[in-house]
């Protein structure tokens, strides 16, 4: 069976795509883009340098800007990120079959409600799969580690293909502070197999 996974270039979706690929699930990676500014090309880079198909797909400057208005009116990414993220998903779910993330059990933004995925597999006659949803950050890293070469850098300085990316990016060109709207973290970008 075919399953699309929503793809940033990350260590949890690249581990994500590591399990179900051994699972027997024949994956596609789908990195969502909102034409605004072009971040894809880091997470084609990684998919290929782990071994597997990469696409883009284009929700369209309409979707993000909704979601910057509501990040600037919160003060906070929260709400923002989970409207992308939904649309992402509930874009994949159009095509049918197996659509997948990479939230984990520890996850704070994003991460769908049970509520949310049974709305998406029900209205879409689709299969959702969240295989690292019984795992934590220690777990992830400790897997991770050990199966790819890992890149990380302050969410600001990121190379990553998150959401956040192009989020910052337009808020930024909006005059908007994106420092003090988005806590202080780290991304990861996978950059091979070891």
């Amino acid at each position: 069976m075919r399953v699309s996974l929503l793809y940033s270039g990350g260590k949890d979706s690249s581990l994500a795509a590591w399990m179900l690929h051994r699972l027997g699930y024949r994956v596609e990676l789908v990195t969502a883009s909102f034409g605004y500014a072009d971040f894809t090309g880091y997470a084609r880079e990684s998919a290929r340098a782990i071994g597997f198909e990469h696409r883009v797909m284009n929700l369209g400057t309409e979707l993000l800007r909704r979601a910057c208005e509501r990040i600037a009116r919160d003060g906070f990414p929260r709400r923002g990120l989970e409207m992308l993220h939904l649309a992402a998903l509930e874009a994949l779910a159009e095509k049918g079959g197996a659509i997948a993330d990479g939230t984990r059990r520890d996850d704070r933004v994003p991460l769908p409600s049970l509520d949310e995925i049974r709305s998406i597999e029900e209205r879409y006659g689709v299969a959702y799969i969240a295989p690292l949803r019984g795992f934590g950050k220690r777990s992830i890293e400790d897997l991770t580690s050990r199966i790819f070469r890992v890149e990380h850098a302050p969410s600001e300085a990121s190379r990553s293909a998150d959401y956040e990316m192009e989020v910052r990016a337009y808020l930024r060109d909006k005059g908007y502070d994106v420092n003090k709207i988005f806590p202080p973290h780290v991304q990861s970008r996978v950059t091979g197999l070891r």
